[in-house]
């Protein structure tokens, strides 16, 4: 019996290690996108002015995750990884539980864009890593240490540099794995078709009615009184009051792409001729020009007079209002054209800020973060064909 319990507690332990550490490096892979949702959990919270420490909570959750699951795998620190893997599941099963209750995001972001779950399936699933967690805690003692403390302790300091370090190479280029719809090689157009019979959204609303010849009212749901004509036929006692707000209950299919537009400053629209053009096109990503890096802000003007010469097209999509980007031109002398489109799409397409995007009918080639733009003939003569 004591065999089967050691047998179980290490497999339990070794699970739930591999959670960890496939959640902590799926988010040191893409730092940004993971601050990108501890913003959406603190206006969810109503604590908006958290929002400066959304990376530093990035880089330590993800830091701390996968160390705790490498720890755990390789059955070393061995009382404080049990400990910290169980606090870490007493703290977000209650909270993806509430999460998946009220729903005030549609994603939790536990396994960033590499596995996406519904907010009950994250719930679910933190029970059963919970069970492992619990299982594991139980059974700490009962393990025997297999190398030196002084040795854990080098592994542990090693692990954690190396994934901190990560995370920052990471976030100063772009992330070494994309698991986003805007990953190089993506035929955008593609990715924005919805196929036929595909479900979509289904509402749910209510209809309140008065009976005339009694003053009472009742709330009936709208599939209800649309099927139901002794509701509203010719000469019916009931008067229709009121509607309540449709509420959306049951989430159809969503293309993959399915937000991107590109409009011009006088509204605009030329998503298509952008997508549908055979030439090539600079697309450079500038989400929110005041939080923008100008360090290589000349190179790009650079790169665009070059590229313009060479017949190619250019043009910034930004997501901020027309003055803003009439004082950053002024500011930087920056001779392309901005355009406008959805900052959540702007966010996913490139992890950068700016960062640049090359497009040939409407296919993505490359991928730059600003710090890794290189001069127009590398470009020419690794991506455009004459």
């Amino acid at each position: 019996m004591n065999r089967i319990l050691s047998i179980a507690a290490i497999i339990s332990r070794v699970l739930a290690g591999l959670v960890f550490i496939f959640s902590g490096f799926v988010k040191a892979v893409d730092p940004l996108g993971s601050a990108y949702k501890f913003i959406d959990y603190f206006h969810a919270f109503n604590m908006p002015w958290l929002e400066p420490t959304a990376f530093t909570f990035s880089i330590l959750l993800s830091g701390l995750e996968f160390l705790i699951g490498v720890c755990l795998l390789l059955f070393i620190q061995n009382k404080w990884a049990n400990w910290g893997a169980l606090l870490f599941m007493a703290f977000f099963t209650p909270l993806t539980l509430w999460l998946a209750l009220t729903n005030p995001v549609h994603d939790c972001g536990c396994f960033g864009d590499a596995l996406i779950l519904t907010n009950w399936g994250t719930f679910y699933k933190n029970i059963v890593i919970s069970v492992l967690v619990i299982i594991s805690f139980i059974f700490r003692n009962s393990l025997i240490r297999w190398i030196k403390k002084r040795t854990e302790w080098i592994i542990t300091a090693f692990i954690a540099l190396l994934i901190t370090g990560f995370s920052w190479y990471n976030d100063q280029h772009l992330p070494l794995l994309d698991f986003r719809p805007y990953k190089i090689g993506t035929h955008i157009p593609d990715k924005m078709v919805i196929p036929e019979g595909a479900p979509s959204d289904v509402y749910e609303q209510y209809f309140t009615l008065r009976d005339t010849t009694t003053g009472n009212e009742i709330s009936i749901e709208s599939a209800t009184y649309t099927n139901d004509t002794s509701y509203w036929y010719k000469g019916t006692k009931w008067k229709f009051i009121s509607s309540s707000e449709p509420k959306l209950i049951k989430r159809g299919y969503q293309a993959p792409i399915h937000d991107f537009s590109i409009v011009s400053l006088n509204g605009e629209d030329i998503t298509q001729t952008v997508l549908s053009d055979t030439g090539y096109y600079f697309v450079l990503v500038a989400y929110d020009l005041k939080k923008s890096k100008t360090k290589h802000q000349p190179k790009i003007n650079e790169l665009y007079k070059v590229a313009i010469k060479d017949n190619h097209k250019f043009l910034c999509l930004t997501s901020v209002n027309s003055n803003e980007i009439i004082e950053f031109k002024h500011k930087w002398q920056v001779p392309y054209d901005y355009f406008v489109a959805d900052p959540i799409t702007l966010k996913t397409i490139v992890r950068a800020n700016p960062g640049l995007v090359l497009l040939h009918k409407g296919t993505i080639l490359a991928k730059w973060h600003s710090n890794d733009i290189p001069d127009y003939q590398t470009i020419k003569a690794k991506y455009l064909k004459q």
